[in-house]
């Protein structure tokens, strides 16, 4: 199992008792999972949900050994369905860790990291039917400049749009090097980050409709919990980050703030886990 992010943090502010019931909606590998279950022992139980069913049919395999560990293949969108299907009540905690695990990555070979070759697909789900490649390839110059801007916050928009549908014009964007050479292209002056990576971002989240997804199922989690039950949800980055925030603020007569202002990981962990470098928890207590 691999070590999750903020890990400490998540138990301290999820608070698990013995015999209360969690979920975990983005519950990948599992490491945050496992905790709480040790924790809520003999008889509390965590609903595990993930999009991706590659990390949950990792997971069945250690099932036999947690039968208080239930598993679903799911978008945590649909929470209030789940919920319902699984009959899962009295629910004191839940947690959301944003964003895409090292799996994804490293092993996936769908095209979330720039620094290799391949195909432009980046769904956490191969059953949806939108890729990286249909965007590059088919939508206007107009919505991918906007995207670009949007979910990843380039200056360099206009130019990237540009080139991409110059490109296609002669040859199909289809892996992620072409389209590192495109933005390369596009990009002046010395970049802070690697160029590609506000686009690659703005791409996963237009082909998992990540935003939108989160806006819907943070609602759905408050109805779900019982007085007293907690929201814990660690952004990677400020788009995320900020409806998070907002939706906290907006819903300060139901729900009490655990903490002011967002807790960030330490030196030590960013040195084991570069990953962990940008990101944000925050937690609240439903009143």
């Amino acid at each position: 199992m691999h070590i999750p992010v903020l890990q400490k943090e998540v138990l301290r502010y999820l608070d698990p008792k013995p015999n209360e019931n969690f979920i975990d909606a983005t519950i990948g590998g599992g490491g945050h999972a496992l905790e709480v279950l040790q924790k809520i022992a003999p008889r509390g139980k965590v609903l595990g949900i993930d999009w991706t069913p590659e990390a949950i049919r990792e997971l069945k395999t250690y099932q036999k050994d947690m039968p208080n560990l239930i598993l679903t293949c799911d978008n945590f969108a649909n929470l209030a369905e789940i919920v319902k299907q699984y009959k899962f009540n009295k629910v004191s905690g839940i947690l959301f860790d944003l964003g895409y695990s090292s799996w994804h990555l490293e092993g996936s070979e769908r095209g979330f990291s720039f620094q290799r070759k391949e195909p432009l697909d980046m769904r956490y789900n191969t059953q949806n039917q939108l890729t990286a490649e249909k965007i590059l390839n088919y939508w206007s110059k107009f919505d991918i400049e906007r995207i670009l801007r949007e979910y990843g916050e380039e200056k360099f928009a206009d130019k990237i749009a540009e080139n991409i549908v110059q490109e296609r014009k002669t040859r199909v964007i289809e892996n992620t090097l072409q389209l590192v050479e495109i933005i390369n292209q596009s990009v002046r002056g010395r970049q802070k980050i690697h160029p590609a990576t506000r686009t690659f971002q703005a791409l996963r989240i237009a082909v998992n409709d990540e935003l939108n997804n989160i806006e819907k199922v943070l609602p759905q989690a408050l109805e779900i919990l019982e007085p007293g039950g907690r929201l814990v949800v660690i952004s990677f980055h400020s788009l995320e980050d900020r409806i998070v925030k907002n939706f906290l603020k907006n819903n300060s007569l139901k729900l009490n703030l655990l903490i002011k202002k967002p807790v960030v990981p330490a030196w030590q962990e960013i040195r084991i886990n570069n990953r962990a470098r940008s990101a944000k928890l925050r937690a609240a207590i439903k009143i």
